[in-house]
């Protein structure tokens, strides 16, 4: 039977300089952390989150959407997607149905009301994204989000 290899009581210091240097995961969350704060501001005087906006977007289209390609479209398990509707049901901008084909399952489309406040906070959204890719050089962005589509 091989010898297990001894771990390290201690990692040094300079592991967790290169772990902060070097961490695609760490760099991708501050990265999401600070474009949801960003977001989330921007879209405050609609009463949305980010999280809220990109729920909402998800479900502007001309047939309402399975919860499970909402769940999939957003990377939520479905048990996080019914809490992140929840907020939206009571405000009238969602309505989940049941599924016409299949009563197991659930169907989600905007209200009016949705429609109407989607349509009013997307100019803002655009503005600040427009705000956020100026830094970068023609190119840059869409490569970025190739690679984060890779990733995803």
């Amino acid at each position: 039977m091989a010898r297990a290899k001894k771990l390290p009581k201690s990692l040094p210091f300079e592991t967790t300089l290169m772990v902060r240097d070097c961490c695609l995961c760490l760099h991708m969350q501050r990265a999401a952390r600070n474009l949801a704060r960003i977001f989330d501001e921007a879209l405050r005087p609609f009463d949305l989150t980010n999280g809220q906006f990109s729920l909402l977007m998800s479900l502007n289209r001309p047939q309402p959407a399975a919860m499970k390609d909402v769940a999939s479209l957003l990377a939520m398990d479905r048990t996080t997607l019914t809490a992140a509707l929840k907020p939206l049901e009571r405000r009238e901008l969602v309505v989940i149905e049941q599924d016409p084909n299949d009563g197991r399952s659930r169907r989600l489309r905007l209200t009016p009301a949705g429609e109407q406040l989607l349509a009013r906070a997307f100019p803002v959204w655009q503005q600040t994204h427009t705000e956020i890719e100026r830094p970068f050089a023609q190119g840059e962005v869409d490569r970025l989000r190739r690679h984060l589509r890779s990733l995803s």
